[in-house]
């Protein structure tokens, strides 16, 4: 009888085991737990944060102050398959060792200084701009093919997860003033992308207006012969000229900065011919009280620099190259200004200020290249600079003396032949 029993047990239990087995998974692998894939296949775009669509328009360089709200997104990205990086479109850094960099269809992040770069998102638009408020909070923008919008995407975990964040109304400078805050032009969010509003600005505008801040904002407007600085300290209600200047070539565009309420680093785009690009750069440290003239570029072919009648910009310091490449603002201080020669061999140059714009150092180093800069600095030694090109890969060079030299620290992918 007790061997009965035994045998009994011993067949109960050899049956649990097996119809515990069957229903555990067959290749002993678990679900993941997480959005985070493995390095070896970089993460598809979560759309954890619905998109919205409104039948308002997007806003424009007008004055009311109608919502733009979201433009309707397209469908959903999804995981593609892997692309090599190509040619770099966006740029942005969080210190000297880490940072972004965008392309056709990827986004990449660098903690080496730019030597090695690990793609973080594979996607099948083309990266329009990056921004970060440090390694971990970053922001990309996408070109969806809308004319007027782009997607946002936003990581708070330093790339190892985006997410959309809804659609950036327009084309401008896209800047983040903290993890909800942030300014496009004349349009602004306070819910980290998902709806946004248009601020008042003045009719004419050259190029778009930058606002630092809710209150604090600044504009060109362009007349008869003549151009305006503009600023508002009420958040576009009321703007007031700060600066007027007569000029023989108009301002067909313009770039502004800021690194403060008070601060604004202004380009002036002028004429273009024969491989050539006028252009000027102006700094206020007071609000627009005083301009300090940083550079003054002509050319031949392009003819004087805005604001400046010719021969009369010649004690103004001028930028090499022969038109303007990327300007990148660190602080009240310093800023980095690209040129580039189209008609030379080493197209691109580069020049600094590192005194509010009182005096200008051209900096050594022409690396080639015909395509657009990417430059980006932590401060005014230590700088990473991208030149690409569409038919050779982009390179990637940096500097920590303030650019006395440069070293060559990664090639990206030959960009993809069409």
């Amino acid at each position: 009888m007790t061997s009965m029993r035994k045998s009994t047990r011993f067949l109960i239990a050899a049956l649990l085991v097996f119809l515990i087995a069957g229903c555990t998974n067959g290749n002993n692998t678990s679900l993941p737990t997480s959005g985070v894939q493995s390095s070896e296949s970089p993460p598809a775009v979560s759309t954890d944060v619905p998109s919205t669509s409104s039948s308002e328009s997007p806003p424009s360089n007008s004055s009311n102050n109608e919502s733009p709200g979201n433009v309707p997104s397209t469908s959903p990205i999804s995981s593609i398959e892997p692309v090599s990086m190509g040619k770099v479109t966006a740029l942005r850094l969080a210190n000297f060792k880490s940072g972004w960099a965008g392309g056709e269809g990827w986004i990449a992040r660098t903690d080496d200084g730019g030597k090695s770069w690990k793609t973080q998102l594979q996607h099948k638009y083309i990266v329009n701009q990056l921004f970060a408020l440090n390694d971990q909070q970053a922001w990309a923008t996408l070109d969806i093919g809308d004319s007027k919008s782009l997607r946002l995407l936003h990581t708070s975990n330093g790339g190892k997860k985006w997410t959309e964040a809804g659609n950036v109304p327009n084309r401008a400078f896209l800047h983040f003033v903290n993890s909800n805050e942030a300014f496009s032009g004349n349009a602004r969010t306070t819910d980290g992308g998902k709806t946004w509003v248009k601020l008042p600005v003045p009719s004419a505008l050259a190029g778009d207006a930058y606002f630092h801040d809710h209150s604090n904002g600044w504009a060109v407007t362009q007349g008869k012969d003549k151009f305006s600085f503009t600023r508002t300290t009420d958040g576009g209600k009321t703007w007031r000229s700060v600066m007027t200047r007569t000029t023989v070539a108009p301002a067909t565009g313009a770039v502004i900065r800021s690194a403060g309420k008070n601060n604004a680093w202004v380009e002036l785009i002028g004429d273009s011919g024969m491989t050539q690009t006028s252009y000027s750069l102006f700094h206020t440290i007071d609000g627009g009280k005083s301009w300090i003239p940083v550079l003054a570029h002509s050319g031949a072919g392009s003819g004087p620099a805005p604001g400046y009648e010719s021969g009369k910009e010649t004690k103004v310091p001028a930028n090499m190259g022969s038109g303007p490449g990327a300007l990148y603002v660190v602080n009240t201080q310093v800023a980095f200004m690209g040129g580039q020669c189209m008609a030379c061999d080493l197209t691109n140059t580069m020049g600094k200020t590192t005194d509010g714009g009182k005096t200008w150092i051209n900096l050594k180093g022409a690396f080639p290249g015909y395509g657009p800069q990417q430059i980006a600095a932590a401060d005014a030694n230590h700088i990473w600079w991208i030149n690409t090109d569409n038919a050779e890969p982009s390179v990637m060079y940096t500097s920590s003396d303030g650019g006395k030299h440069w070293n060559k620290v990664h090639t990206f992918d030959k960009p993809k032949q069409t």
